[in-house]
């Protein structure tokens, strides 16, 4: 593994594995496991290297290695509840956020919006590889077929059916705006500024009328400006009981949040022009210090 034919695989590893970790995102849903997937395509990319031959790209080898790894989680997990509000609850497994970053040029923020990756898990897992090589990866049908061992016409018609169920799944939503937007970062710091001051007033005011709040591993969303005022306000608690620091999940605007100065979760927000759309609540303590912006 010491020769110059690996340095150079290691060479091309690290510079896909932002874009690996994206993609087993967008797959699987789950950033940890995803991160895993990474880890183990690595692994299974050094074992397999000596019969590498080089009939496609190094990246393309990486690909397939990765998805069908995903494939191989996909297959190996229950059913269990995805994210209440975003769909059924008979999908395959609860959602986390993703880590992203303005600076990152590998990921468009797009590709791993919340609605979009929920939408995801409503595909087979063969559609959503389908999917994502071809329209997210920009692989051409040949290339995607090589990756998943499918003949061209069935990539095709594959493709097809995901994109219109899809379509269903996750209906596109032009006005959402993207976490750069100064409207998106006024609306994250009113929301911020009404919850550290317990100022229900003052959370109303950035919402929309249609607002959603979705609890993650909850059966139960709020929708409408009303029924999330009457879910949060009892929660408010006195100032000073809720401390936030703004983020980015996403390509969201987000808040890592803390409760009686103990890590509480992350709040994910999607904003549009008019207020806040949805407020996405993923009450997971470990995921405060890992969406903390690093000083």
């Amino acid at each position: 593994m010491g020769t110059p034919e690996a340095g150079a695989l290691t060479e091309v590893f690290e510079a896909e594995r932002r874009g690996l970790l994206a993609h087993a995102y967008r797959m699987l849903g789950a950033f940890h496991e995803a991160e895993d997937v990474v880890q183990d395509t690595y692994v299974r990319a050094l074992r397999g290297w000596s019969t590498f031959e080089g009939r496609s790209s190094l990246r393309t080898w990486l690909y397939r290695i990765a998805t069908n790894a995903c494939l191989t989680a996909l297959e190996g997990r229950g059913r269990r509840a995805l994210l209440s509000g975003l769909g059924p609850d008979d999908l395959d497994a609860p959602l986390q956020p993703f880590p992203t970053d303005p600076a990152d040029l590998v990921i468009a923020r797009e590709s791993v919006r919340l609605a979009f990756v929920a939408g995801l898990q409503h595909l087979t897992p063969q559609q959503r590889a389908v999917l994502l090589l071809r329209e997210v990866l920009a692989f051409s049908a040949a290339e995607t077929g090589e990756v998943l061992g499918m003949s061209v016409p069935a990539v095709k018609s594959t493709l097809q059916r995901a994109r219109a169920r899809l379509a269903e799944a996750a209906p596109a939503r032009d006005e959402v705006l993207d976490a750069a937007s100064p409207r998106a970062n006024a609306l994250l710091a009113g929301y911020i500024a009404a919850w550290e001051a317990s100022d229900a007033d003052a959370f109303r005011d950035v919402l929309r009328a249609d607002a959603a709040i979705v609890p993650v591993g909850s059966p139960t969303s709020y929708d409408g400006r009303e029924a999330c005022l009457a879910f949060a306000t009892p929660s408010m608690g006195t100032p000073g009981e809720w401390r936030m620091v703004a983020t980015e999940a996403n390509g969201q605007p987000a808040a890592a949040v803390w409760f009686r100065g103990k890590p509480f979760g992350v709040a994910v927000l999607t904003v549009a022009q008019e207020g806040i759309v949805a407020i996405t609540l993923f009450g997971d303590p470990k995921l405060t210090e890992a969406f903390t912006p690093k000083p």
